[in-house]
């Protein structure tokens, strides 16, 4: 219940922010143009501030994010309506209506849409763009409309309402209690959520009334963050407190806060550091009167210092300063007293400096063998959905492990949970699924996972195995023949066409379809595997860890494959995978194979990756050869 909830806010804040991002370069030319311009600028212009800059503020950012609101919801219609709609909220107060904005643009996309799928199919040939143009015009003067009315003064009464609330905080010196939430809620990478869906529209209205406002330098203060980099470069140990000093020059000079937070996540406590620190910054700006003109994008101190007004100077400076000191000195402290509450051991983070890609790979398979009774296991099945994805580049794994050891008695293979017989002993499935085989294989024991390619996970259970090992003298052995196996299917070779590097995704779904349409154009699989791939990924996510998602279709669609085939994708800016925040995948596999041709080929790719030094680098290169030559290497 938690993990629905944390991901539905995780969702809508995403949603806030995204309407927000598109439009930030137009946020900046207008903070540029106040610090210049306006009564307290460099160069003071009345005519530029009342007639341009006034304009920017309460007409022009405010259409944008309606427009942008209402195209995430309802496409480029939705967009039009939109705009149309706020328009209503704009002209109905006195305010600027970002908040208003970022309201009815949604509402007006999610109308065109609701209107577009209840008339799809039903307009007479020849009518479309008279229905079309006529529809986004009723629709958009009813809730321009609606906006004027109600939105609008409503927003306006909410605002004020918002401002006395923060003003009395101010007053009560109260603010600096907010650090208590924004931090560790950035650690979680709510950062931009927080920062664009919720402090730079409070920073636009409170600006409307003075020439800067504190709530653009809350979350974008640069300093706690710096305060706990430096303190790992000059006391920290291991990995991180090598690659902390260029982190640090990205974070402060750069603006890339995501960079510090797998540094307090290893470190837990260290989040006291950043709550204090931060704590120190806004209760400087209070006191001293600071704050920007603007939203400081990215969070660089080069950004606020071009967001900050000249007689603002000395009250930010010492309130970046003060907080990285803080911070610094609290974080120096609990690393030199070598507090052992790691949150991730240092060996799961990878961290590249060059493009401030952080892998998180957290170790969620500890568990507990202590209830399996280990004697007699002979027949182990790694079982998944469709048994021919994330199954059976686990049994790879562990059919390798089973083999160093020379536990010659234990057979493994994979398979589909619904082919699960009675007479298996040890059933490995993901945590999702481990219910619906314990249907199938009543009698079995039954261990669930959520990383299939746990190394410790599969060594742990292998030292069980070894410590009530039995002989048998006439057992026969099941395992796998590499040799057999390579006689009975022929291996499938990488190519340069299956390799897709430097993509983009918003979200799995597209990096799904990305993958299974490119299946489709080469001739592995029907058109109807796409979507056979999405409603295999609705039952259980095919994120495997260690950065990697291996989607595929059901076991029901293995009809719509052609041939045997895959297509290897990299996505750099990674895509959320799994239900937690950091089941990011950075590689994508999509996986199609005709009969049993998966066992070869996913064991070959789990080969390749069997090295975490591999899988860095296939994250990383821009080289389709460097590609071929690391999968094909082992």
């Amino acid at each position: 219940m938690l993990m629905l909830i944390k991901s539905k806010i995780q969702i809508f804040g995403r949603f806030l922010s995204n309407m927000i991002m598109p439009n930030i370069s137009i946020f900046i030319v207008w903070g540029i143009m106040s610090a210049l311009f306006t009564s307290s600028g460099w160069q003071p212009n009345k005519i530029i501030d009342q007639k341009l800059i006034s304009a920017i503020i309460f007409y022009l950012l405010p259409l944008l994010v309606g427009y942008t609101g209402g195209k995430l919801i309802g496409s480029e219609r939705g967009g039009l309506v939109g705009i149309i709609a706020t328009m209503g909220v704009i002209t109905s107060t006195s305010i600027p209506m970002l908040l208003g904005a970022m309201i009815v643009g949604p509402l007006g996309g999610w109308s065109i849409k609701y209107f577009d799928k209840k008339i799809n199919h039903k307009i007479t040939n020849g009518f479309e763009m008279l229905v079309n143009n006529f529809s986004i015009s009723a629709i958009g003067i009813l809730w321009s409309i609606i906006s004027f009315y109600t939105i609008g003064p409503t927003i306006e009464w909410i605002s004020n309402a918002l401002g006395f609330l923060v003003n009395s905080a101010v007053n009560h010196n109260l603010l600096p209690i907010l650090a208590i939430i924004i931090e560790p809620a950035k650690i979680f990478f709510l950062n931009n959520i927080i920062n664009h869906g919720v402090f730079s529209i409070l920073g636009i209205q409170d600006i409307s009334q003075k020439n800067s406002s504190i709530f653009f330098l809350i979350e974008s203060n640069p300093g706690p963050g710096l305060g706990v980099l430096m303190a790992w470069f000059y006391f920290g140990k291991g990995e991180l407190s090598k690659s902390s000093g260029a982190a640090s020059i990205i974070h402060f000079f750069g603006g890339v806060h995501e960079i510090y937070f797998p540094y307090v996540l290893n470190k837990p406590k260290l989040i006291f550091s950043l709550i204090l620190g931060s704590m120190t910054g806004i209760s400087l700006l209070t006191f001293l009167h600071g704050g920007l003109f603007s939203a400081a994008s990215p969070g660089s101190i080069l950004s606020v210092i071009a967001m900050t007004p000249k007689e603002c100077y000395l009250a930010n400076g010492i309130a970046v300063f003060f907080s990285f000191l803080v911070s610094f000195i609290i974080s120096s402290i609990l690393l030199k007293c070598n507090i052992n509450s790691s949150f991730i051991n240092n060996e799961n983070v990878i961290i590249n400096p060059k493009n401030g890609l952080n892998l998180l790979k957290l170790n969620r398979n500890n568990c507990n063998f202590n209830s399996i009774n280990f004697d007699n296991i002979q027949k182990i099945v790694v079982a998944c959905d469709a048994g021919m994805g994330s199954s059976a580049m686990g049994s790879s794994m562990l059919q390798k492990k089973i083999k160093k050891a020379n536990l010659m008695h234990v057979s493994v293979s994979n398979m589909a949970i619904d082919l699960l017989s009675k007479d298996i002993d040890l059933v490995i499935t993901h945590q999702d699924l481990t219910n619906r085989a314990k249907i199938y294989a009543p009698n079995s024991q039954h261990i669930s996972l959520k990383n299939f390619i746990s190394h410790d996970f599969y060594d742990n259970l292998v030292k069980c195995l070894k410590k009530n090992k039995i002989c048998k003298k006439d057992h026969k052995i099941n395992l796998i023949d590499d040799q057999k196996e390579k006689k009975l299917t022929k291996r499938f070779e990488f190519r340069k066409e299956n390799i897709f590097l430097n993509q983009h995704a918003n979200n799995k779904e597209e990096a799904i379809r990305f993958i299974g349409n490119n299946l489709v154009k080469q001739g592995y699989v029907k058109s109807n595997y796409v979507d056979s791939m999405l409603e295999r990924e609705k039952i259980t996510s095919t994120w495997l860890g260690e950065s990697i998602a291996l989607p595929h279709g059901t076991i029901e669609a293995k009809n719509d494959i052609l041939k045997t085939g895959v297509i290897f994708c990299q996505f750099p800016k990674g895509v959320l995978f799994g239900e937690n925040i950091d089941d990011i995948a950075y590689l994508v596999i999509g996986v199609a194979a005709k009969n049993n041709e998966h066992i070869t080929l996913v064991s070959s790719i789990t080969n390749a990756l069997d090295d975490r030094k591999i899988i860095k680098k296939l994250s990383q290169t821009s080289s389709v050869q460097e590609v071929l030559s690391l999968l094909s290497a082992k």
